[in-house]
Formats: structure tokens, C-alpha cells, sequence
């Protein structure tokens, strides 16, 4: 005989049923109800110049990613997993430390801001211009992907007195 409870399932059925369901919200609730459908991948990489850098990317002014490069680490990929919509806002923040023509060690800050088109799937690269003070995404095989707003705005702005 099986022990059954008050509804009639087994105590095992029950537990999966149970399981199930919290694993359900909990994903939910993470979400905010919408599905983790977008996927796609940003490289970074250290460029001979550069001592060491550190990038933070944000999807929509969330936090996603941040990438930590230097001798040992001259290249990061990060995959990032955001809700399915048709477009989205980035924005690329960091510093770089570079050797100048005398051999000393300069920080740039470095940001940017632009949107991401039906980026699910691509592979985004980071790149660097205007002497190491731009920096922002782009899929060398769908430029479309990406539109980049120079200038230092959103997520990247640091707040003064």
C-alpha cells in the first residue's frame, strides 16, 4: 500500500509538484514575469598600450557585466542574458591605464552610451577610440546592431559636488 495524503498523490509527487511550483516563482520573480530570451556575448581585449582595464557594462542601467583585463588577463567574454524586447539601451564605463610616449602610466576614463538592436545571438566587440577616452559596442558583422552616442551620460556619469 502507498502512502497517500488528504488529496490522494504520493508524498514524492507532491514534493516535485511543490518544487516545481517554487522554481517557477522564484524565476518569475527574477524576471519581473518575462522570459530570459536574449542572449548574446561581449569580448573585450587589451590593446598593446594598455597596462590594465576595467569596463562595467550596463543593459537598460543595470549593472551586467564588468570585465577586469591586465597582463594575465588580456581578454574577457562575457554572455549576457537580458528579457526579450526589440531594443536596448547600453552603456560602457571603465577605466585604462596606458603607457604614454615617455613611459608613464596614464588613466583615461572612458564611456559611452547607444542602443542595441535585436542584439540576441550577436558576438559585440569593445572598442576603444579617440586616444582611449570613447568606448563602445559593435558587431564588426552587423553594424547595425549597435548605434554609439559619444559623450559622457548615463550610467557612466559620476555624480560631483
Amino acid at each position: 500500500m502507498t502512502a497517500r495524503t488528504l488529496s490522494g498523490f504520493s508524498r514524492p509527487h507532491v514534493y516535485r509538484s511543490l518544487k516545481a511550483a517554487c522554481l517557477l516563482a522564484t524565476m518569475t520573480a527574477l524576471t519581473g514575469g518575462s522570459a530570459w530570451a536574449t542572449q548574446f556575448v561581449v569580448e573585450d581585449g587589451k590593446a598593446t598600450q594598455e597596462v590594465s582595464e576595467t569596463s562595467r557594462l550596463y543593459i537598460d542601467g543595470e549593472l551586467v557585466a564588468t570585465m577586469v583585463l591586465d597582463e594575465k588577463t588580456p581578454q574577457r567574454r562575457a554572455v549576457i542574458n537580458v528579457p526579450d524586447k526589440p531594443s536596448y539601451t547600453y552603456a560602457l564605463c571603465g577605466e585604462i591605464v596606458v603607457r604614454n610616449a615617455e613611459g608613464k602610466a596614464e588613466t583615461h576614463l572612458v564611456t559611452s552610451q547607444g542602443t542595441l538592436y535585436d542584439p540576441s545571438g550577436h558576438v559585440f566587440q569593445a572598442m576603444g577610440a579617440q586616444n582611449f577616452t570613447d568606448f563602445y559596442l559593435i558587431d564588426p558583422s552587423s553594424p547595425a546592431t549597435a548605434r554609439h552616442e559619444p559623450g559622457r551620460k548615463g550610467a557612466c556619469t559620476v555624480a560631483t559636488s
